[in-house]
């Protein structure tokens, strides 16, 4: 008889008896496999935290005890004991469940969370408060040993150890991020595993289990006995250094000794790490084998798993790029933090292993790293994701800005994402970044566009931004470097000329406006592909021959192109009207792009809706104008899809 049926609650877990919680797991990890076929999604993380998920919920009371589930990734078996299997197959979908835990959503999930390293700050922090208002919950942290490379995670560890709340953390060590772990501490975590003294505590456990089912009675004495048996004697454990009681290493697929661990752990003063060993992808084959392809999968035929492959995207032009400037100049490096694979840098890493660093889940190591290299003489490329570039912007202006240093950042991601929703939008780093002296910005429209980029900021030096959106690009002609055509860094190039009103835009917002202009000759459109420096002598003759300008923008409108715009026209004495489009100052959760460009504005619709309110366009261009403002408005729309 199936059990997941009967679960609604995590209350639900708690009446199994003991001997069921193997089979729910089973039939956790299936739904999780089932859920993702579906829908897609974080499968091989879930699936390596089933055990632990079952094991939690079993002990603990989520909707009061405070779980911190570090970047969230490995939650879909919690979400699906949480009360939330019925909308499962929604997951990362517009509408649906997020892809990370999230706090609006629901009560068991504690903190919304999408980047890695956080979880540990955050759990110091519950437990403060439980401990300053007399309070009577436990706290607990499960990080994986990926995000235990993050700075953030290690200066909280050494928090932790001073000020010594009541806490558990559970370090899930599956030897993975997303890409393979790199580093001393990962070096040290797997010699833990061949030991000494942790074979005689895995002989010791097994002895200690054997009688997990003794009286009560006998519980406290065990506890003590097993808890000192797996504390590490060696004088340089670098955890007891940090003041934590360290447990472990465990099998974190063995869900008695996690019972027994975490029952007796829970009863402890003071923080105490339980450290377990778990496979990623565990239970399903493909994901076993392939934990990498299979971190973030597409949807997938059950009775025949095969990764979808994604085509040609921008990170693939980029790593194409990136190993030909490095074939043409042993002065080019690539630093990226942890994302190898999704920054498209695998061939790179393989063609030109001693100039690319992966530094681990450590954006703001990424940046400083590349300032130490401009030092010295070299052309470092850091390769990060935009979201995750804001964990390095002191780095960017205080190591890299502040010298005028000759870095370029390839930030990926740029704009909405889709699945990875709210704490992965791409869509403030040119405001950040514009603030910055001597740090300039472009974004191409296409992969040979990139090129002509690369190619001019490794020409002129300096910190450099080059932005490009997730998703596919057409593939440039393969050319070797010396051969890419030059790109005048800060000129603009007009697409399409206008008579009356043209309209600014870049990346993916280029096509929209192409779309809304249609063949109208007095709608212009202009790729703005760099936003630092404008290109303000056309912005100027725009600003005398034109009745109207509109920016469109896959960004917040807070200080992105078309704040840039509205400052220099300002700065001329322009005075015709300026319309900006783009991402008001709301949060976006996740979604289909396309879709949510439109709902905010910023799609054809949203473009052509403002030209008809300038009287720009036939009959056809007004009627799509009235017939928008008839249906639903902006704002509106807007609310639906951000919570």
């Amino acid at each position: 008889m199936a059990l997941l049926d009967d679960i609604h609650t995590p209350h639900d877990v708690k009446r199994l008896s003991r001997d069921q919680l193997p089979q729910l797991a089973e039939e956790l990890r299936a739904e999780v496999v089932r859920a993702c076929s579906m829908a897609g999604g974080h499968l091989a993380s879930s699936l390596g935290a089933i055990e632990l998920t079952v094991a939690l919920h079993y002990l603990y009371d989520s909707s009061r005890d405070r779980l911190v589930w570090d970047v969230g990734h490995q939650t879909y078996g919690h979400k699906i004991l949480t009360g939330r299997r019925d909308r499962i197959a929604t997951i990362r979908k517009e509408g649906g469940l997020a892809g990370f835990t999230t706090s609006s959503e629901s009560d068991h999930d504690a903190l919304t969370v999408g980047h890695a390293s956080t979880s540990l700050a955050a759990s110091l922090g519950m437990a403060l408060s439980r401990d300053a208002r007399a309070s009577d919950y436990d706290v607990v942290a499960v990080i994986g040993d990926g995000a235990l490379t993050g700075g953030m995670a290690l200066a909280a560890l050494n928090q932790i150890g001073h000020v010594k709340p009541r806490m558990t953390i559970v370090l899930n060590d599956n030897e993975m991020s997303i890409s393979e772990n790199v580093g001393a501490l990962k070096h040290y975590l797997s010699t833990l595993q061949v030991q000494g003294w942790f074979q005689q505590a895995e002989k010791g456990s097994k002895e200690a289990l054997s009688g997990v089912w003794e009286p009560l009675a006998e519980f406290g004495s065990r506890a003590k006995k097993a808890a000192r048996r797996f504390f590490d004697p060696a004088s340089n454990n670098p955890f007891h250094a940090m003041g934590l009681r360290y447990v472990g290493p465990i099998d974190g697929h063995n869900i008695p000794q996690l019972l027994y661990y975490l029952e007796h752990i829970r009863r402890l003063d003071g923080p105490t790490m339980l450290h377990i060993v778990t496979r990623k992808g565990k239970g399903y084959q493909v994901a076993e084998n392939d934990p990498i392809t299979w971190h973030g999968a597409s949807s997938f035929d059950l009775d025949n798993p095969v990764a979808e492959g994604k085509g040609y995207t921008w990170s693939n032009a980029f790593g194409d790029a990136a190993s030909a400037m490095a074939s043409a100049d042993d002065r080019v490096w690539v630093i990226t933090p942890a994302m190898r694979e999704g920054s498209g840098l695998v061939e790179y890493s393989q063609t030109h292993p001693q100039r690319f660093i992966d530094v681990g889940i450590a954006e703001d190591v990424a940046v400083t790293v590349g300032a130490g290299l401009a030092l010295r003489g070299e052309k470092p490329i850091v390769a990060i994701y935009s979201t995750f570039l804001q964990r390095g912007f002191d780095q960017v202006i205080h190591d890299v800005a502040l010298e005028n240093l000759d870095v370029i950042f390839a930030v990926d991601r740029a704009g909405l994402v889709g699945g990875d929703g709210a704490t992965h939008q791409g869509i403030y780093d040119m405001a950040y970044l514009r603030a910055i002296p001597n740090l300039a910005i472009g974004m191409p429209r296409d992969a040979q566009e990139m090129r002509g980029m690369l190619k001019a900021a490794w020409e002129l030096g300096g910190p450099r931004a080059i932005r490009w959106p997730r998703g596919a690009v057409a593939q440039a002609e393969a050319l070797p470097f010396d051969r890419w055509p030059s790109l005048t860094w800060g000129s603009w190039d007009v697409v399409k000329p206008g008579s009356e009103v043209t309209v600014l835009a870049s990346g993916p917002t280029l096509a929209y406006a192409l779309e809304a202009a249609g063949d109208d000759e007095r709608v212009g459109v202009v790729n703005a592909r760099f936003v630092k420096p404008l290109d303000v002598a056309m912005l100027s003759e725009l600003a005398e021959s034109q009745r109207a300008l509109l920016t469109v923008e896959d960004h917040t409108v807070v200080g992105g192109l078309g704040s840039a715009v509205a400052e220099a026209l300002t700065d001329l004495g322009a005075t015709l009207p300026l319309r900006r489009l783009g991402i008001p100052d709301v949060t976006v959760p996740h979604g289909n792009p396309s879709h949510q460009h439109e709902a905010l504005g910023y799609g054809p619709k949203g473009i052509r809706k403002v030209l008809a309110e300038l009287g720009i366009g036939g009959e056809e261009t007004a009627s799509a104008g009235r017939a928008s403002e008839r249906a639903e408005p902006t704002v509106t729309v807007v609310a639906d899809v951000v919570k």
